[in-house]
């Protein structure tokens, strides 16, 4: 994984394991890897991973069993909503990047369905 330097790591971190969870690579109510396996996986300290895990359990996406590990949520309303979260995040970053090529947003769908149709034409 690579860090941007504008973003602190444990929020990346946890931007990651985010996106694991909706992508149902980390399953609801399965155990993720341990701290230390994270921070070997990702190249960073364990304390960093800690940190961006605490979040995560602080926002109920994650929970610990004591001397078990960590857990993905079973809510999968919180999951849904993770993943509406995660979308509009990355809907924000594409209209901003759009309106700094002046494109407004009335020209922002017309735009995107342009390029879609170029790139994947009828499929």
């Amino acid at each position: 994984m690579e860090f941007k330097d504008n973003v602190p790591i444990y929020i990346q971190i946890e931007q990651y394991l985010y996106r694991q969870i909706v992508l149902g690579k980390l399953e609801a109510g399965h155990r993720i890897p341990s701290v230390r396996q994270l921070a070997v996986d990702l190249t960073v300290n364990v304390n960093t991973v800690q940190r961006a895990l605490q979040e995560m359990n602080n926002q109920g996406i994650l929970f610990t069993k004591r001397g078990e590990g960590n857990f993905v949520t079973e809510d999968t309303e919180l999951i849904t909503l993770t993943k509406k979260k995660l979308l509009d995040e990355e809907l924000d970053q594409f209209v901003e990047n759009m309106h700094s090529f002046g494109i407004t947003k009335e020209q922002v769908i017309p735009t995107l369905q342009d390029y879609l149709q170029r790139r994947y034409g009828n499929e």
